[in-house]
C-alpha cells in the first residue's frame, strides 16, 4: 500500500463515520496474531492460543488505552528526539513537507496524520484523529459531542469514553499535551494560530480513537497495533526519502545514532527498537492483565 504525500493536505480530522470494510478484515485479525511484534507474545501463556478456538477479549475502551499508550510514546519520541533535537542540527520540519519543492520532515501533528491516513485506508475499522479547541486549521476544531467531551476532559484531566450518536462508533478521547518546546514554539509563532501563549504541559487538544464495536478479541487488538505500527513505518520511510533530496552537506547520516549526537537520523529499525524499549514492558503488562481477566 503506497502512501501519497499529497494526501497529508489539508489538515482536517478524519470523519468519525463507519466505513464499509471487506470481510477480509476478520481474516487479517486472525493472521495478525501470528505476526505480532516478538516482544508482545514472547512471554504470553499458552492459553492465548486456545486449542478450542475461543479468543480472549477486552473492552474497546481498554484496547484504546493500550493504543493511546503506544501512540503517546511514539509521538513524544518523535517530537523531542527527532524534531526538537533535529532542529538544533539544522534539520527542517515544515507543515508543507508534502510539497514537491520542499524537502523537510513532518511536524508532529502531520506525523500523526500520516499514521491516521494509513489506518483509514486499512481493513482494520479503527479511526484516529487529532482535534483542538484552538486549532491552527479551522477544520480541526472540535465540535458537538466531541467539544463537550473535550471540555469535560480539560476540567477532569481524565480521558473520555462514549458512543457517538451519529456514527454508532465507540470513542475514546485522550488528552494531547504540549510535551516539548518544539510544540509550544511552533503553535505560538504560527501565523494562523488563534492562541499564542501556549506553555509546556498545556492540554493542546485531544487524540481520539473510534471503533464500531464495544469489545474486541486479542487478535483484533493485535491487528490494530500492527496497522498503527505499519503507519509509523510508512511515514518514517517517506521522511527518510525526503532527506535524500537535501544538499549533500546537509544530509544526516542514517543509521543507529540520533540527532542529539550530531547530524544523524535513526534508521527505521533503530526507531522501532527505541519505541519498543519505551513502551514494550508496560504495553505487554497491560495487555496480559486484560487477557487474564477473561
Amino acid at each position: 500500500m503506497g502512501l501519497d504525500l499529497g494526501q497529508f493536505r489539508p489538515l482536517y480530522p478524519l470523519k468519525m463515520t463507519t466505513p464499509s470494510r471487506p470481510a477480509r478484515f476478520w481474516t487479517l485479525s486472525i493472521l495478525a496474531g501470528a505476526a505480532l511484534i516478538t516482544y508482545l507474545f514472547a512471554t504470553a501463556p499458552k492459553s492465548l492460543s486456545d486449542s478450542e478456538g475461543a479468543k480472549p477479549s477486552m473492552s474497546t475502551q481498554e484496547a484504546f488505552k493500550l493504543m493511546a499508550l503506544e501512540n503517546d510514546h511514539t509521538r513524544t519520541l518523535f517530537t523531542q528526539a527527532i524534531v526538537g533535537q533535529g532542529k538544533k542540527r539544522g534539520l527542517v520540519f515544515d507543515e508543507n513537507w508534502a510539497d514537491d519543492d520542499i524537502h523537510a520532515g513532518p511536524l508532529p501533528a502531520l506525523f500523526l496524520r500520516g499514521v491516521a491516513l494509513t489506518l483509514s485506508e486499512s481493513e482494520v475499522p479503527l479511526r484516529l484523529f487529532l482535534g483542538s479547541d484552538f486549532p491552527i486549521e479551522s477544520n480541526n476544531l472540535l465540535k458537538g459531542h466531541q467539544a463537550e467531551a473535550f471540555l469535560a476532559m480539560k476540567a477532569s484531566r481524565q480521558a473520555q469514553h462514549f458512543r457517538d450518536a451519529e456514527s454508532g462508533e465507540f470513542v475514546s478521547m485522550f488528552p494531547d499535551y504540549a510535551s516539548a518546546t518544539a510544540c509550544v514554539s511552533c503553535h505560538n509563532e504560527h501565523i494562523n494560530s488563534p492562541k499564542t501563549d501556549w506553555a509546556l504541559g498545556d492540554m493542546m487538544g485531544a487524540t481520539t480513537w473510534a471503533y464500531p464495536s464495544d469489545s474486541i478479541t486479542s487478535d483484533e487488538f493485535i491487528a490494530m497495533l500492527k496497522t498503527y505500527r505499519e503507519g509509523v513505518a510508512m511515514v518514517w520511510d517517506k521522511y527518510i526519502d525526503e532527506l535524500q533530496h537535501l544538499d549533500e552537506d546537509k544530509q544526516p547520516e542514517i543509521g543507529h545514532q540520533w540527532p542529539e549526537e550530531g547530524l544523524f537520523i535513526p534508521n527505521k529499525k533503530t526507531l522501532r527498537d527505541s519505541i519498543d524499549k519505551l513502551v514494550g514492558p508496560e504495553l505487554l503488562a497491560e495487555f496480559m492483565s486484560q487477557v487474564d481477566k477473561q
